[in-house]
């Protein structure tokens, strides 16, 4: 879903920047990896990149070593995802109770699929998991992509992630037994947020565009008026709809203040589920 919203959205800004936009697509290290080439470019505007929180909770878990604050400059804030959790259709499990009343009873027999280590759908079921009292097998993969095929060829049981499951829950392969969000998503109103279930989990995390520490500020501006002006392109607006994405726009100052909150939420979290570094 991140990869697909982004293309779109660089696509329709190159008409405003006069110049064509190369995406290029840096999977695995739960978003950590596209983040670390960014930071280590020149601050001149020409590489920028996409930030979700993956990177503040990798940094608080001692798995990045770029600063997600201080070491970046940060444009402009677009895009949120739908998380949720689902398995096959076919399973057993209809609703999430059931789901959680079958691994309290088969402790660590379950596994679930992420996009990462450290990723908000990670942090999301560590977080059910303490709450509810329950143990599953993590399996990190690079991305939604890797997590579909491994569901739907039996090698996981479940999937936490964003939104790149919607294909296949309305293909009827996959059924979406939980929104991991604040409240029920439009698409799918009849399935329960998990807070709804009894469990006070939310997945948090957000969508940005970001460059290189010390990007001049005309540069900043020019980037996030293109960008900006981007988000009103008819074919961003369906891909982001089809995705069930709501928009979520901050400019460049009230970003980086999101950013330094997000930070130290992010770093109560990860303490709490005992995750941060030693």
């Amino acid at each position: 879903s991140t990869d697909l919203t982004a293309r779109v959205l660089a696509n329709a800004a190159k008409k405003y920047l006069g110049q064509p936009v190369v995406c290029e697509n840096k999977a695995g290290g739960g978003g950590t990896v596209g983040v670390a080439l960014v930071a280590a470019k020149p601050a001149d505007g020409y590489t920028i990149g996409i930030v979700t929180s993956s990177p503040t909770m990798s940094y608080h878990m001692g798995k990045f070593n770029y600063h997600p604050v201080e070491d970046l400059t940060h444009i402009m804030r677009w895009g949120n995802y739908l998380f949720g959790v689902t398995v096959r259709a076919d399973s057993q499990w209809k609703t999430m109770p059931e789901l959680i009343q079958y691994i309290k009873s088969n402790p660590k027999k379950l596994s679930y699929g992420t996009p990462g280590m450290g990723t908000p759908p990670h942090l999301a079921m560590e977080e059910l998991s303490m709450v509810a009292g329950i143990e599953a097998i993590h399996i990190p993969y690079k991305g939604g992509a890797e997590t579909n095929a491994a569901l739907l060829g039996g090698h996981i049981d479940i999937i936490s992630d964003s939104s790149g499951w919607v294909p296949l829950v309305d293909a009827g392969k996959f059924r979406l037994v939980a929104n991991c969000g604040d409240q029920r998503s439009p698409r799918y109103p009849n399935v329960p947020t998990l807070k709804e279930i009894g469990y006070d989990v939310v997945a948090r995390s957000h969508l940005g565009i970001i460059g290189p520490k010390g990007i001049p500020k005309p540069i900043v501006a020019k980037l996030h008026d293109a960008f900006k002006k981007a988000m009103d392109d008819p074919e961003f607006k369906e891909i982001m709809k089809k995705l069930d994405m709501p928009n979520y726009y901050l400019n460049s100052e009230d970003y980086s203040k999101y950013m330094r909150q997000d930070f130290e939420q992010i770093g109560k979290l990860v303490k709490k589920l005992g995750l941060d570094k030693k």
